[in-house]
């Protein structure tokens, strides 16, 4: 479930709700400083993640001769090639251990920055984080499903790519993220 830029304001507000309603979580400024925080790691990993699926399209764009003479899987082989690049910077690709890695940096922050103080393990934080993050990721795939069919089924028929479809689609996601509990 790969994350977008799109989603990252979703997922810093579930973190700072997530910490807020933790009764064994104390908040030592404000919501909107953890959603800052969480906003920062989240968008240089996603940042990062694209910096090298870019890298790894110039690689095969780069020797096309060579792979087409070859015949190889074209998205096996820039699967291959992602994960070299990736390993080359210390990135990791399998979304529980880059999660766990975020819920880390992010909960780190907090505690460096006076954010939250809390009467628990840290080991509870960052499995609390991780939690968000994770439950969002398994949702927004089955939540823009239903916004699509929602609007599908809309009285004014939208063309995809439209501003208009983007702005309906924006409110009814949002909408919908609400109705789950993520806003």
């Amino acid at each position: 479930m790969r994350l977008k830029a799109s989603h990252i304001r979703y997922i810093a507000d579930k973190i700072a709700r997530d910490l807020v309603n933790a009764n064994y979580v104390e908040i030592l400024t404000n919501d909107k400083d953890i959603i800052r925080v969480a906003s920062k790691y989240l968008e240089d990993n996603i940042n990062t993640e694209l910096a090298i699926e870019e890298k790894a399209k110039r690689f095969i764009d780069d020797n096309i001769d060579m792979i087409e003479s070859n015949g190889a899987d074209d998205k096996r082989l820039f699967s291959m090639i992602k994960r070299k690049f990736a390993d080359d910077e210390s990135f990791i690709l399998t979304w529980d251990d880059r999660y766990s890695n975020l819920s880390h940096k992010i909960m780190d922050e907090l505690i460096d920055t006076s954010i939250i103080n809390f009467s628990v393990s840290e080991m509870m934080i960052k499995n609390l984080i991780f939690k968000s993050i994770n439950t969002y990721a398994k949702s927004y795939k089955d939540i823009e499903e239903n916004v699509i069919e929602r609007i599908k089924n809309y009285k004014k028929k939208l063309l995809v790519g439209t501003e208009e479809y983007d702005l309906v689609f924006e409110k009814m996601y949002e909408e919908e993220l609400k109705k789950q509990g993520f806003l």
